[in-house]
């Protein structure tokens, strides 16, 4: 995928859309009209890799931008496992000088000054609170902790003005207080992991979740980095098709541009 960060920086994105491109795991980028570009959990590295558990967390998915050639005005983790604030990747990013500022809630704040990030560069965020980063606003959602190593989970809701919300729940097992949060927010498209692998939705969780929101568009991820952590992201389309809803399932291909100009039926 060589010149991906190319093909980023050039695109235009026309007004009330987005553009979006997936990384592998649950890293996103997300650029608005005004050309203000958000990476969301990118994980650019194989530092996973030996898992202390014994299992396979080799990477399974080629990396598609090298660490040091990202550029964004803003990078969010949503939680600090390794997988979403990738120690490797953030200490390219902090060194290379194309990131202009990072966010995250508590825990990531550890990992973002292990790494060299100097703290005036970092903002905390949290379920409900907004930042504002050009033409973008993003808002902290509320996601349940997979583990009591990190308690901290957070999703992102972004949105450039009045175009369509795109919902990246990040990380997190089920509740109904899950549900009611994407119900509060109201999303246009909802990017959901699938794995059901250490206490994440499971693929039919995460229709159960599409169902009870009602965006226009659903997105499986969280399913193609290990061997050991992983879903065929058709099992999610088949339990959108048990509840009817077949039709909003997009399924998102590494490295292609997704334009989400789509709003909330």
């Amino acid at each position: 995928m060589a010149g991906l960060m190319a093909e980023i920086r050039e695109t235009p994105v026309a007004p009330d859309s987005l553009a979006l491109w997936f990384l592998g795991q649950n890293g996103w980028i997300v650029k608005s009209p005004g050309g203000t570009v958000v990476a969301v959990d990118p994980y650019l590295s194989d530092s996973c890799n030996p898992s202390w558990r014994g299992l396979d967390f080799a990477r399974q998915v080629p990396t598609p931008i090298a660490p040091a050639e990202l550029e964004a005005d803003l990078l969010v983790c949503t939680h600090s496992h390794h997988d979403h604030a990738d120690p490797d990747t953030l200490a390219f990013c902090a060194a290379s000088g194309r990131v202009s500022g990072f966010a995250g809630p508590g825990d990531t704040q550890t990992v973002f000054a292990q790494v060299g990030i100097d703290e005036t560069r970092c903002d905390l965020l949290w379920p409900n609170r907004v930042i504002e980063q050009g033409d973008l606003r993003l808002t902290g959602t509320f996601a349940l902790p997979t583990d009591a190593g990190d308690l901290t989970h957070i999703g992102l809701l972004i949105q450039a003005g009045s175009g369509p919300k795109l919902w990246i729940t990040g990380d997190t097992g089920w509740c109904d207080l899950l549900a009611e949060a994407g119900l509060k927010h109201l999303p246009d498209a909802v990017c959901v992991p699938i794995n059901g692998g250490y206490a994440n939705l499971s693929h039919w969780q995460a229709a159960e979740l599409i169902r009870r929101v009602g965006p226009a568009v659903a997105m499986p991820c969280h399913w193609d980095m290990f061997a050991d952590n992983s879903c065929a992201p058709h099992m999610f389309e088949a339990s959108l098709t048990v509840k009817g809803l077949r039709h909003l399932y997009h399924l998102p291909v590494h490295g292609r541009r997704i334009v989400i100009d789509c709003w909330r039926r």
